[in-house]
This record gives C-alpha cells, structure tokens and sequence, in this order.
C-alpha cells in the first residue's frame, strides 16, 4: 500500500536525524536524505528552503515534546525548588533519541553561526521564557531573591540541573565502574534542586541568624 503524501515531511525528518547524527548536517547529501525517505530531493525543497531548515525541523520534532513536559514539571502544585526537582527528573529520563538530537545541536552549534542563531531563536520562543517567566513569579512572590539579575538566575539553574543530568546520562553507561561512582539520577535531580535554593554552604547556627 503506497504511503499517504502527508507523512512525506516527517519521512525526510526521520532520514535527515540518521544522516545529521552520523555524518554532521554539512556531511549529509539531501539527495541521500530524500532517497532514505522514499521520495525525491524536490520533495526537501518543497518542505525546506536550506539544510539548516531542515536541521532545525529536526531539532524542533523532538525539542516540542520536551518542551511541553518541562511546562508541565514547572505547573505542577509545590514549591518552586520541587517544581525544578521534578524538571531536573525528566532531564534524566531523556530518550535515547532526545539525548542524540540534544548532542547534535551542541555540535552543530560549535560550528556553524547560522545554526547557532536559528536554535536562539528557536530557544527564546521555548524554554528560556518559560524558564524566565516561573523565576520571575517566584521573584514577584518574595520566594526567590531579587538581588540578582534574571538571566543570572535562568543560567543557575540551567547549569545546575539540567547539564549534570545530560552529562551522566551520557557517560554513565559507558563503565559500569565511572556508573556506580555517579549519584542516581534522582539523586541528582534532588541535591542540585536543592543547591540551586539553597547554596553549598552549611546552614547558619540558630543563635548566628
């Protein structure tokens, strides 16, 4: 039975995320590309303009999901510290697929400015206002401190939570030995939660506050 016309644009996504994955988006062919997706190099053209479209699509494919789960960790009922606990929890929970297209885009964006500029973009229409806009509210309600700039903040807590769960989920299954030195997943999403609301320092004596 022949494929529906529709599903031609996610069929080149799909080929495009193997072909970026393996060979780097200035390595790929489009002609490669649209052959592994059962149609012709018109039909990339068609959907996508350039091949840095065509990357950023991929990007977006799996970005969109992830994205409307980290909403959902910052709506949830508690406090501000449990709410980034459970979106440092499903950074750790990243497929195997989001983790790729996530190493994709780091390496991409090390060697093109094009690309670089297009996932800005694509950024500040997604997670760094809404990670802005839940800071700003905790601001506003006395919860968190208003002596340091915004952007501060939002690099805290991106530094803090989410990169140290990328990074073990990466190198953790590497060596059964370097993955049982590394705190579990729930433990980091826990302690950094807590480091980012509350510091590395010992908590103040009562007759020293």
């Amino acid at each position: 039975m022949a494929r529906p016309a529709s599903d031609i644009r996610h069929r080149l996504i799909v080929s495009a995320r193997a072909r970026f994955l393996s060979e780097g988006v200035d390595g790929a062919s489009l002609r490669q590309i649209a052959k592994e997706a059962g149609t012709n190099i018109g039909m990339v053209y068609y959907y996508f303009k350039t091949k840095d479209e065509l990357f950023l699509a991929v990007v977006q494919d799996v970005y969109g999901d992830l994205l409307a789960d980290m909403e959902r960790s910052l709506s949830a009922a508690g406090t501000e510290q449990q709410q980034f606990q459970l979106l440092y929890e499903r950074i750790s929970r990243l497929s195997d697929e989001e983790l790729q297209v996530i190493r994709m885009l780091m390496r991409e964006a090390l060697v093109s400015s094009p690309r670089l500029r297009g996932l800005a973009e694509l950024f500040l229409r997604g997670h760094i206002p809404l990670l802005l806009g839940h800071l700003a509210r905790g601001i506003e309600a006395g919860r968190v401190r208003d002596d340091l700039p915004p952007t501060l903040l939002l690099g805290a807590t991106l530094v803090l939570g989410i990169m140290p769960q990328i990074v073990r989920r990466s190198v953790g299954p590497l060596d059964p030995r370097l993955d049982a030195l590394l705190p579990r997943p729930e433990q980091i999403a826990h302690g950094m939660a807590d480091i980012l609301f509350h510091g590395i320092s010992q908590p103040k004596a009562a007759d020293e506050s």
